[in-house]
């Protein structure tokens, strides 16, 4: 591990002016390029106190050996100049998305004499027409089959077109009418070159003049009673419609446009793009990203914008490019997308409307792209197998830890404290598990009292489970829970299997409680340890500083995972239990008095407060409520205190209590979780088997 210190360049030696900089190894490669509007102050910023850098920085900073630099005109030729140096010398810290395939295009070679049609991969050529990306080749093939009824190009190879000239006889193409065969020359190459254009202005988004004009003429032939040619264009007619049907209008006004949207978490970005051309969706593509630098969601579109359109000229690079954040600065990068297409390129993030809604689909795309890529990465058994011997590794853990729980505490503003146990075994999730806790012991804000208690309670039904069975002498535990006490109807008991390891959100504090609580319960065999939300570092009791796991690791990334779970599956409950707070009634309060009984009591009296105005004799009038029922009811309505009147603030107006649906909701705002860097309040628990919601 170098020391920054040791290449720092001297004060004053770097100039203060727009620049690109490269950062080498020992080995002098590039480990990674950057850009800047003052060199002086970008590079002075890598070369501070490392407790102070991100940790993927301070890896990279800690990597390098040597800076460079080179000093440029203006942003935009710096802008330039960094994307050519990342083609150059792929620097490992460089954001880099890569295509989760080879997106196949609908390719026109108009830079030959008898241009073809075609499906393209890879490197765009010089002189041919793309139109594109495609999800699938076969969606490709489809709308050329369609087409070429009304477009007859030719698309056979070079092969096959010379065998064809040199024997005079077309392919079963030419024969069956869906190639014009300019190889036996049946066209000249004059015309077949218009057919090729005609084409590709067809694909282009002009397709209302073309298809009026057909129908113009399949009246014509109808009026001159030529029958066969009418129903041959109107047959022309349906096969463009039919491939128009493909790419739906989702922009009214002939937009041409390209939609990027991103999904992101610690580790990783998705980004989709969907290109728009003539208010229909042309193309679609995505690609995903380690996060190997400190980056936000503008520097990803930013490379994104690079990887786009960093090769592309002309029509290729659309009017308007839509992102969900603009780089920052602005100008240069609209600067250079205008100098690759030729003519002004806007580049906005859409407010409101059409393109504000299809914004929204692409961004659904990328979620459920990046999920997918995960999926895939967590289904793996290979992969899975790994990050659990990764994690053994970097945790000093005589095995694998097989089965694993992690914790987590959730809140709102210091109300409905809960808390989370969810577990993995061989990497997997374990749903039926599942446990969920309501904080009850103390009240207060305070999330490291509430991992306390959370991790003695569960522990204490294990040792209440292990003595009670008599199954397991002291000290042994079910490894992985393979074995272990079960219900008589084979089910094993709740709380009966232990972990080899506990993860709990948070950091330092929330390790240390949970560290105090198992030594105070005697359970010395299971380690612990905690994944501080911010900066993705994994804390270990007693330890002043953090494992830090590569960014590439499968550990860390199993890691996230079970503590993503934790979070979701923790605020799922708190605010299912927020939800029966505000919907809480005086009539639950009442024993005996079901859901049914209630609904029918206020659909019969219209709201609480005329029931509660209401004499025992009108109750009793209410089907299925009988005399001692409705003294029960209005002892409970009388001793609850009324809630205050509502008032209209505009007129003055006291509001009447309205009825309180079964299926309201709350709008209160979004619940917290506990972290390292968020204290969060503790409360009580009831253990209750977890359920999906």
């Amino acid at each position: 591990m170098a020391d920054p210190s040791s290449y720092r360049p001297k004060p004053g030696q770097i100039p203060d002016s727009p620049g690109v900089y490269k950062f080498r190894d020992e080995h002098r490669r590039v480990i990674y390029v950057g850009k800047a509007k003052s060199l002086r102050q970008r590079l002075a910023s890598y070369f501070q106190d490392l407790a102070n850098l991100h940790p993927r920085t301070r890896t990279m900073v800690t990597t390098a050996a040597s800076v460079e630099w080179t000093v440029v005109s203006t942003e935009v030729e710096a802008l330039q100049l960094e994307y050519s140096w990342i083609k150059e010398f792929d620097p490992r810290f460089n954001v880099k998305y890569r295509d989760d395939k080879s997106y196949p295009y609908l390719a026109v070679t108009m830079n030959e004499q008898y241009p073809r049609v075609q499906v393209m991969r890879g490197h765009k050529k010089k002189g041919v027409r793309y139109f594109g990306p495609y999800g699938h080749a076969w969606a490709i093939r489809d709308t050329v089959d369609l087409l070429l009824r009304v477009f007859p190009v030719r698309t056979c190879s070079a092969g096959v077109f010379k065998n064809a000239t040199r024997t005079g006889r077309p392919c079963l193409l030419g024969y069956i009418g869906k190639c014009s065969a300019p190889c036996v020359g049946r066209i000249p190459a004059e015309e077949h070159r218009e057919l090729a254009e005609e084409f590709c202005d067809f694909m282009a988004g002009r397709t209302g003049t073309y298809i009026r004009r057909q129908e113009r003429q399949m009246m014509d032939a109808a009026e001159e009673m030529e029958y066969e040619r009418a129903a041959r264009l109107r047959d022309d007619i349906e096969a463009l419609k039919k491939a128009m049907e493909k790419s739906a209008v989702v922009l009214a006004d002939a937009t041409d446009a390209d939609l990027i949207a991103l999904a992101e978490d610690e580790l990783e970005a998705a980004v989709q793009i969907f290109h728009v051309r003539g208010g229909r969706v042309r193309g679609q593509r995505g690609w995903v990203t380690d996060k190997v630098e400190a980056v936000t969601t503008a520097d990803l579109v930013e490379h994104a914008l690079q990887q786009l359109y960093g090769e592309e000229t002309g029509d290729s690079v659309p009017k308007e490019v839509l992102v969900p954040a603009l780089p920052e600065p602005l100008e240069p990068v609209q600067e250079w997308l205008a100098g690759r297409r030729g003519s002004n390129v806007s580049l906005r993030i859409p407010q409101r409307g059409d393109k504000k809604d299809l914004m929204e689909t692409v961004r659904r795309n990328a979620v459920q792209a990046l999920g997918l890529h995960k999926t895939k990465r967590a289904s793996d058994l290979t992969t899975r197998s790994r990050a659990l011997e990764e994690i053994a590794e970097a945790l000093d853990l005589d095995s694998a830890p097989l089965r694993i729980e992690c914790y987590d505490i959730s809140h709102l503003q210091g109300d409905d404290v809960v808390a989370s146990m969810v577990v993995f075994e061989d990497g997997l999730q374990r749903k039926s598990e599942y446990r969920r806790f309501e904080i009850k012991g103390f009240e207060g804000q305070d999330d490291v009292r509430s991992m306390h208690e959370v991790i003695t309670r569960r522990f204490r039904r294990y040792l209440a489970e292990k003595e009670k069975t008599g199954e397991w002498a002291d000290g042994e535990g079910a490894p992985g829970g393979e074995t272990g006490p079960v219900e008589e109807d084979g089910r094993p008991k709740r709380f009966a299997y232990p972990p080899q390891l506990v993860v709990v959100d948070g950091g330092q504090p929330q390790v240390a409680a949970a560290r105090r609580a198992l030594d105070e319960l005697g359970i010395d065999d299971i380690a612990v340890c905690g994944l501080a939300k911010r900066l993705e570092e994994v804390w270990l009791p007693g330890d002043d500083d953090p494992v830090v796991l590569p960014r590439s690791s499968e550990g860390l990334y199993l890691l996230q995972r079970v503590r993503d779970e934790a979070h979701r599956f923790a605020i799922t409950y708190q605010r299912a239990k927020r939800a029966r707070r505000f919907r809480a009634s005086p009539l639950d309060d009442v024993p005996g008095l079901g859901e049914a009984r209630k609904q029918a009591l206020i659909k019969h009296f219209g709201s609480v407060k005329r029931l509660r105005s209401a004499t025992i004799d009108q109750i009793c009038e209410v089907q299925g409520i009988g005399r001692k029922t409705a003294e029960s009811i209005a002892v409970a309505l009388a001793q609850a205190a009324p809630a205050a009147p509502a008032v209209n603030t505009a007129t003055g107006e006291i509001m009447e209590d309205e009825p309180v649906e079964a299926d309201e909701k709350s709008a209160a705002p979004e619940p917290t979780t506990g972290s390292a860097e968020e204290p969060v309040s503790a409360g009580t628990s009831d253990e209750r088997r977890g359920q999906e919601t």
